[in-house]
């Protein structure tokens, strides 16, 4: 009884300790290992701890497609994709052993296939200023995909993220998209001087939803075709905590600036090969979050497909969130994205606008958020009208999210 209350003890104190200062290296993109809710188990040495979270999104949503949206194939209503959703059920466990290898392992139970398993790796870290990681996690790419899951200002990402792009072929795979989100490989990593951050990866390129080694060499340019990855970040004050608005970090100043860039060869069951090179820049400044983006892509087809064109895509979003009171954020966004290729005029744009409220003491974020997506420049109507194809005219989410 007596060894039972020590590791209860110890592991309230390695909480609370933990909350006081922003710890990357168990950021686990769910709950953090340095975050107060739950408990931590630790060792009496302290060198093991042992952290299991629970993640749980329930909303209910609204999406009205103009007609140009629809999909005449389907018979569709002008009211669709409306009703209640689980986005995420996440149960999983972080920990760190040895003040050098942190661990983590989540399943998303509301996915479904090889996306039910959303995390698994090993992070070995001897020193700050490198670090390996191997397993599934997030690719470098994107501010908004690497924000901890449960602390994104909005409910849904970016649509210029993960809306697929338009190409005028049809392929045997899914179309791409610009953002890169969860795969499986190994990455270099590190943070020099505390304040300058780098990741370098090769990934499978073959996203969330395979955890099966698939590729094969590439035909066009002659190395394995995987996904090659770089992130460069600068952080002035310090580590930037990967969250859009924290209600316990109020009197906070923390900035990043980011370069990044992706290749993958043979991507889309070996159908293009795309490239992507992003910029970004957050702040989190006492009551403040400020956030943009702004990424780009070219698509070119493998010499088997034998279609000499390729396509460049953009998109970027820029948003603000501000706590009105301790537990009452304000939020807005505009989200800007060309989808049919550039050269054919014309971009989506997206303003948001969302309220988030923050049940602290029993771990309840509620989210609320309104979107409206615009079409603006385009010079045929035809590629009006494609343009936001399978993409809602106006969106509205209510969310609930318990986090244990």
């Amino acid at each position: 009884m007596k060894k039972i209350l020590t590791i209860t003890a110890m592991a309230l104190a390695g909480c609370f300790a933990a909350n006081a200062q922003y710890d990357a290296d168990t950021e686990n993109g769910v709950v953090s290992l340095a975050d107060h809710r739950g408990f931590t188990f630790t060792t009496k040495k302290g060198d093991f701890l042992f952290k299991p979270y629970l993640l749980v999104q329930a909303s209910a949503n609204y999406n009205y497609y103009d007609d140009a949206g629809l999909d005449p194939a389907y018979n569709q209503d002008n009211v669709a994709n409306s009703g209640f959703a689980i986005p995420y059920a996440v149960l999983g466990f972080t920990g760190k052993a040895f003040d050098i290898v942190t661990f983590n392992l989540s399943i998303n139970a509301a996915a479904s296939g090889g996306a039910i398993l959303q995390q698994a790796w090993a992070d070995i870290r001897p020193k700050e200023a490198i670090g390996v990681r191997i397993g599934k996690f997030k690719t470098p790419f994107s501010h908004a995909y690497l924000t901890t899951l449960g602390e994104t200002l909005f409910p849904v990402m970016p649509t210029s993220l993960k809306a697929q792009v338009i190409l005028p072929y049809s392929l045997n795979a899914v179309t791409p998209h610009i953002g890169t989100g969860f795969d499986l490989g190994v990455e270099v990593h590190g943070m020099v001087k505390n304040k300058w951050g780098y990741q370098v990866g090769i990934f499978n390129g073959t996203g969330a939803s395979v955890n099966l080694a698939s590729k094969t060499f590439s035909d066009d340019w002659h190395i394995p075709s995987l996904l090659y990855a770089t992130r460069l970040t600068f952080q002035p004050f310090g580590v930037m905590p990967a969250s859009q608005g924290d209600p316990r970090r109020l009197d906070s100043n923390k900035m990043l600036i980011g370069l990044s860039g992706s290749l993958n060869v043979e991507s889309e069951n070996e159908s293009t090969n795309d490239l992507r090179v992003g910029a970004e820049w957050s702040w989190i400044k006492d009551r403040w979050y400020f956030g943009a983006e702004f990424y780009w892509m070219h698509v070119g087809f493998t010499k088997r497909q034998k279609i000499d064109k390729s396509y460049n895509y953009y998109g970027g979003y820029a948003q603000a969130g501000y706590f009105i009171t301790p537990k009452l954020q304000g939020a807005l966004r505009y989200d800007l994205f060309e989808r049919n290729s550039t050269g054919k005029g014309g971009f989506l744009n997206m303003p948001a606008v969302g309220l988030n409220y923050f049940f602290d003491s029993i771990n309840l974020k509620l989210q609320a958020m309104y979107q409206y997506t615009g079409r603006t420049g385009h010079d045929r109507q035809m590629d009006r009208d494609e343009d936001n194809l399978g993409l809602a005219t106006s969106s509205a989410v209510i969310m609930a999210q318990y986090t244990f």
